[in-house]
């Protein structure tokens, strides 16, 4: 999620509008709803004084409303808490161990997520099972969802090459 949804996110969460955040965070009455919006909309990239300076007002760290860096573990818990508020995901437990869990009732996009993330736990048990190489998994990793053939987004022939095909061996299927 970019800066721009994030400050949408929190400001509505916190029932603000764009003409009150952005003249607490000093922008003139006359634009401030303009300014925010290009903010918002992506049109603008707030530097980091900007960038704090909203965050304060939001009452929330300036990582929360940065692009994730999951390179460090503090941009990754703020990418966790994004993917709380997009799609459902928590921490819970499960025999004493922290895990994540996807909240179903989220609607739609969960769902679509819980194939996804099924489907990738297919191709890891078969990597733990030795029935495709480690090359295997992280081909199908690397290039997701290219191989996937478990979701609607899988690559299928298209008509015009089943038609032919069907033409092709119209005398072959006639025999059976």
């Amino acid at each position: 999620m970019a800066i721009g949804e994030r400050i949408h996110f929190f400001r509505n969460l916190r029932g603000m509008t764009q003409k009150y955040l952005g003249t607490l965070i000093g922008f003139p009455e006359k634009s401030a709803d303009v300014r925010l919006a290009q903010y918002e909309t992506g049109t603008r990239t707030p530097k980091a004084d900007l960038t704090a300076a909203l965050a304060q007002a939001l009452d929330v760290a300036p990582q929360a409303l940065a692009v994730p860096d999951i390179d460090s573990q503090i941009g990754l818990m703020h990418t966790l808490f994004t993917l709380e508020d997009v799609y459902g995901i928590t921490v819970g437990e499960i025999d004493g161990e922290v895990c994540l869990r996807i909240n179903k009732d989220k609607g739609h996009t969960t769902n679509d997520l819980l194939k996804m993330l099924a489907a990738w736990q297919e191709q890891s048990a078969k990597l733990a099972a030795g029935e495709i190489s480690k090359e295997d998994y992280d081909r199908w990793r690397y290039y997701y969802p290219k191989y996937d053939t478990t979701q609607i987004w899988a690559k299928v022939p298209s008509q015009e090459l089943s038609d032919a095909l069907v033409e092709q061996f119209r005398d072959k299927l006639k025999d059976m």
